[in-house]
């Protein structure tokens, strides 16, 4: 079986979690991070309990889990970034490597961003193959915009698969054993030892839905608007602006000097709009351009750009 996921975070939880779950749980070295919100360092007392704490967690993911058969060289990532930029190319070329380049700048800059181009292309011809071939081909998505672009334009890629197309999509929410309410906005999300859980969810590709999805794609490689959000349960463009309302209102609710980290977190935590720091980076930046805010302190150089304090 053929594993299509549309994130880095997918790809790489998914390989992992082929193995996940398997014999006995071995004991390993896990790190953890503790501070105080008045900034005064954790006792060594507090690191042990934590990593203590961490490790019991740890024990309890590896026996509950669903393990997962397959192999981590099934598991093929296209983090192409597919709701934001140029669509125009039919197969991901110069455009969309610019594009992936301007949004890892937003966030890296000064780096190529070639950690988010490499092995696509060999990924792509690599699938191709294995489907003519007639091997079955599962696509992991959801409603995060990402995913969503990524099955429509992923359909378009399939001509000629003689293997049959399996389909499963992350549930909006779940109410989990322990009586609370889970919701993830993408398969990034998931712990490793939850992937095996959801495979009863899969569902067979009918032809009409495979064509209709390449259809839509067309239609919006045409539009080719600056940004794609799902809007009423329709992936639709939208203009580059879409989600400053949210920004703005997070930046309303802060102090006139706050932490364009803590914003970005906050935000992206209580909207669960389905897009990236990288595109909310990109959008703040362009709100420094225009005035609007003011840098007050920048982050280091081995620091993402948004770990730095700004002022209204």
């Amino acid at each position: 079986m053929i594993e299509i996921v549309f994130s880095d975070s997918a790809c790489g939880g998914l390989k992992m979690a082929m193995g996940f779950g398997k014999g006995p749980y071995e004991s390993g070295c896990i790190g953890v991070i503790v501070s105080h919100e008045d900034g005064s360092p954790a006792t060594e007392a507090e690191i042990e309990a934590a990593r203590r704490e961490a490790e019991e967690q740890a024990r309890k993911d590896w026996e509950q889990a669903v393990p997962m058969d397959g192999r981590a060289s099934d598991v093929f990532g296209f983090p192409l970034a597919l709701s934001m930029g140029d669509i125009s190319e039919d197969v991901p070329g110069p455009q969309r490597q610019r594009e992936l380049r301007r949004l890892y700048d937003s966030v890296f800059p000064g780096e190529p961003g070639r950690a988010l181009w490499t092995g696509l292309e060999e990924n792509l011809k690599a699938v191709r193959n294995r489907a003519a071939s007639g091997e079955d081909v599962r696509i992991w998505y959801s409603d995060n915009p990402d995913e969503l672009c990524g099955l429509y334009w992923f359909m378009t890629q399939l001509p000629g698969t003689h293997g049959r197309v399996w389909l499963l999509k992350l549930p909006d929410w779940e109410v989990r054993a322990d009586g609370t309410m889970a919701e993830a906005t993408g398969w990034g999300e998931v712990a490793l030892g939850e992937f095996g859980r959801y495979l009863p969810l899969q569902k067979a590709a009918p032809e009409i839905f495979c064509r209709r999805c390449a259809a839509r794609w067309k239609e919006l490689q045409e539009e080719n608007a600056p940004l794609r959000a799902v809007v009423n349960g329709r992936l639709t463009g939208v203009p580059e602006d879409f989600y400053d309302h949210f920004i703005r209102r997070e930046i309303d609710a802060e102090q006139p000097v706050f932490q364009e980290a803590r914003l970005i977190g906050n935000l992206l935590g209580k909207y669960q709009l389905g897009v990236g720091d990288f595109w909310i980076a990109l959008r703040i930046e362009e709100m420094l351009r225009q005035g609007r805010l003011q840098a007050v302190t920048e982050a280091r150089a081995d620091e993402p750009v948004y770990w730095r304090t700004l002022r209204k």
